[in-house]
């Protein structure tokens, strides 16, 4: 026979068993969403690297290394260049010539300084080239890094002095002055090319390095 159970009973029963489950689960559901939530918002923030990489490019194009070329105070009055040009016909074939005794090693710093006293005497910075049958001048490098065609506009340009090496003598175009350092040991980059530069100066030719070997290519003329 089933025992009979009483109203007190019933409610005891709830009360043990059925009731605290419900709050345990809504408890076990809620918890850990609530936990996670608050953990993913905390990181979000990041510091913006902005002023390291606006600082970066800063730099920018340096200057060409050489100050000689092209003093502003002397870029002002490229007047001179303009009447030696018309004269270009009568000079071409027979410029002043000059050599200035120099070792390879000290033949660059001797053209940089003929051309300082050429400037000095009143010569537009646009009348004079400089050549180097050795190692490329400073300014040469620096600028040929911008490309050619940038390069050679400076020379069509004609407004200031123009650097370049005597390997490409033949694309260079005729001016008053030309200046050339032998700063090399290669003989046959001599060979070729003073006779070349000697037609491209239309006034005066000035040679710095060993008179020995600038004789040799040139003569007595020398």
């Amino acid at each position: 026979m089933t025992p009979t159970r009483s109203a007190s009973d019933i409610d005891h029963f709830h009360a043990s068993h059925l009731i605290p489950e419900e709050p345990q689960i809504h408890e076990s559901a809620q918890g850990p969403r609530v936990a996670p939530a608050a953990g993913r918002t905390a990181p979000t923030p990041r510091p913006v690297p902005g002023p390291r990489s606006a600082a970066t490019p800063r730099p920018g194009r340096p200057v060409p290394g050489p100050a000689r070329p092209a003093p502003p105070a002397q870029r002002t009055h490229p007047a001179p260049a303009a009447p030696v040009r018309a004269k270009q016909p009568e000079n071409r074939s027979a410029p002043q010539l000059q050599l200035v005794p120099a070792s390879v090693g000290g033949a660059l710093d001797a053209a940089e300084e003929t051309v300082d006293l050429l400037l000095e005497s009143g010569r537009a910075p646009g009348d004079i080239l400089l050549l180097t049958t050795g190692d490329q001048h400073p300014w040469t490098e620096h600028e040929l890094s911008f490309g050619e065609a940038a390069y050679w506009a400076q020379q069509d340009a004609s407004d200031d002095v123009f650097f370049a090496d005597a390997a490409a003598v033949d694309r260079t175009k005729p001016r008053p002055v030309v200046v050339v350092a032998v700063n090399g040991d290669d003989h046959g980059a001599v060979v070729r090319s003073l006779p070349v530069a000697r037609d491209r100066a239309t006034a005066l030719l000035v040679v710095c390095g060993d008179p020995k070997t600038v004789n040799s290519v040139l003569g007595a003329s020398v």
